[in-house]
């Protein structure tokens, strides 16, 4: 029933997800824009404030630094990447039917997955990882493996779409060059300082136990080796809390031009796979109808089941994680509840 929202009915929905299949984590907030709702649920075996892994909310982080660069004119969407990666990296990473269009792909085309260049993240890597073969994964690994696979389409060609964790480490490494930084300091300086975020971070060091471990089924998945690899593609840890802060900051303007968003969302291709969802520019959007494609979230999926989301309808922020790898639609779930309610 709407108009019945408040914590205790937000405790009980969070409480019904940890009864799901291998849910056994659940965090939660959610926050309305003018202020009159703001609360943080917890169930299972997470606390508020337990630190756990963004994954691919990540990327919306890398946005952000993105249109900051821009702002203080340091790079531009169209730019092309050879401008900023070294040649032996540019070089062959897209040649299909033996044409190389290495040269003519762009930060846009990166950040909005159109870039044709295929994903490291294989089926094959993945399998290795949920099976507990643990590894470090640099950046110099990646170009090698996806220069031995074919491109899906030419960068940019219109209507065409292939989610690709490739494309945010070249962007990692785009910033880096543009920086003289390292992504940790960028990620610190543009990000964690500027919104006094004190419990996140880059997940580096390998002894680190802080972020709850990652589980996939009924299995828990200690990784830290790979987690350590990949910083501009999934690597940062938060709480539900201040991943909330950060969601508010990039919809509001506090870290880009507000009007910068309505260019990240002028243009959507949909996805199959890794989920059915609709990527724009460095931002997902999420239909919660099946029959309305304006009734949406904006935000972004992290694969450990972290999700970072926006209801523009409403005007409802949601930020969390059911800390499932394949946790998504139960995620989904819960978030479609807690609007109805409103």
């Amino acid at each position: 029933m709407k108009g019945t929202f408040n914590q205790s009915t937000m405790d009980e929905l969070v409480a019904q997800t940890i009864e799901k299949k291998n849910i056994r984590s659940v965090v939660l907030c959610v926050e309305k824009g003018n202020h009159s709702f703001s609360h943080v649920s917890s169930a299972g075996n997470m606390e508020d404030d337990t630190p756990y892994f963004l994954a691919s909310v990540t990327k919306l982080y890398i946005t952000a630094i993105i249109l900051k660069l821009r702002m203080e004119n340091r790079v531009d969407l169209d730019d092309k990447i050879s401008q900023y990666l070294p040649e032996d990296t540019v070089s062959r990473i897209h040649i299909l039917k033996d044409i190389d269009y290495s040269n003519e792909i762009t930060i846009k085309h990166l950040m909005s997955n159109t870039s044709g260049i295929p994903d490291y993240f294989t089926s094959d890597v993945f399998l290795e990882l949920v099976d507990g073969k643990d590894q470090l994964w640099p950046f110099e690994k990646t170009v090698q493996s996806v220069k031995k696979m074919k491109p899906k389409f030419k960068p940019g060609q219109k209507g065409k779409v292939h989610y690709s964790d490739t494309n945010y480490q070249l962007l990692g490494e785009i910033i880096k060059t543009i920086t003289g930084q390292s992504i940790h300091e960028v990620f610190r300086q543009y990000i964690f300082d500027a919104l006094n975020l004190q419990h996140s971070y880059v997940y580096e060091d390998v002894n680190d136990e802080k972020p709850l471990p990652l589980t996939y089924k009924s299995k828990q998945l200690l990784i830290p080796q790979y987690m350590s690899s990949i910083p501009a593609e999934g690597g940062i840890v938060s709480t539900a809390q201040e991943s909330m802060i950060f969601l508010k900051a990039f919809i509001n303007g506090q870290l880009f031009p507000k009007n910068d968003l309505n260019e990240l969302m002028s243009n959507w291709n949909f996805l199959l796979l890794p989920g059915q969802f609709y990527y724009g520019v460095g931002i997902v959007k999420q239909p919660i109808s099946l029959v309305s494609f304006k009734n949406g979230l904006i935000g972004h999926w992290g694969q450990s089941g972290a999700f970072a989301f926006y209801y523009p309808q409403k005007d409802l922020y949601f930020t969390g994680t059911v800390n499932q790898i394949i946790g998504h639609s139960v995620a989904a779930r819960l978030i479609s509840k807690i609007i109805k309610r409103f």
